[in-house]
């Protein structure tokens, strides 16, 4: 008995490395919160170069459906080559908004900073360099009823789950989701504590919109190493109430 304590104790041990501590709770909690809910089909909205679905892969291990929409064609030629031999892993050129048809879309220094949003530096100007547009471009955009209508109808999944990482511009696409948000069995999105660009929202504001619309908490989980010791975002990931999911 002591000694399958011993092995138990063993095969849980992991080495990390302390500089990126912040990625494991959130790998952690989505590998277990993906198996729990059964979820088929992930869309990935703000993929940039396919970070989140590469790490749902090799770290959490989903092997369902992932749907990355990245509007910068830059970024989205590069999720591609990542996803050219992942037969689940569909790469979609647009971005998630608050209409059909086509937005302006700011291309920023670096470009994890892209936003359909312009910058803002005042509350903290620590990304000014990286958060400066460096070019506008004209996108593709649907609403989030508008893609999950089209795709739910081409690969059929039927337990989706919503990330969302659009600096500055989630709570805009969930306020303008229209019904079929309500298929979604939990959401990720990151809050803005310092607010970085024109259309983010406080994340008092934004977690209130998110349980009005049918979702409670699951975890915090820092998106990155920060600016200490100043926090500037933090993720939250949500689950959708027993009651209000939608047969």
């Amino acid at each position: 008995m002591l000694f399958k304590k011993i092995i138990n104790k063993i095969c849980n041990l992991k080495i990390i490395d302390k500089r990126h501590l912040y990625k494991y709770y959130e790998q952690e909690h989505l590998k277990r919160l993906l198996s729990h809910l059964e979820v088929d089909c992930v869309f990935d909205i703000g993929a940039n170069n396919g970070q989140y679905a590469t790490m749902l892969r090799r770290e959490v291990g989903y092997n369902g459906l992932i749907i990355s929409f990245e509007p910068n064609p830059a970024a989205a030629a590069v999720a591609r080559k990542k996803a050219q031999d992942d037969d689940m892993w569909i790469v979609e050129e647009m971005a998630v908004s608050t209409s059909d048809g086509y937005q302006t879309f700011h291309v920023m220094n670096d470009s994890q900073f892209s936003s359909l949003s312009k910058p803002k530096h005042d509350e903290i100007d620590a990304f000014k360099t990286g958060n400066a547009v460096m070019e506008a471009i004209q996108v593709k955009t649907e609403t989030l009823t508008s893609a999950y209508e089209r795709l739910s109808k081409k690969y059929r999944f039927k337990r989706p789950f919503l990330k969302m990482d659009t600096q500055g511009f989630d709570v805009a696409i969930v306020s303008h989701a229209g019904p079929a948000l309500s298929h979604f069995l939990g959401l990720q999105s990151e809050l803005a504590v310092m607010k970085l660009y024109d259309h983010s929202t406080d994340y008092k504001e934004a977690l209130k919109l998110y349980e009005d619309c049918g979702f409670q908490m699951s975890a915090f989980a820092p998106n990155n190493s920060g600016n200490f010791p100043d926090l500037v975002e933090t993720d939250c990931i949500m689950i959708r109430k027993i009651k209000t999911l939608t047969k």
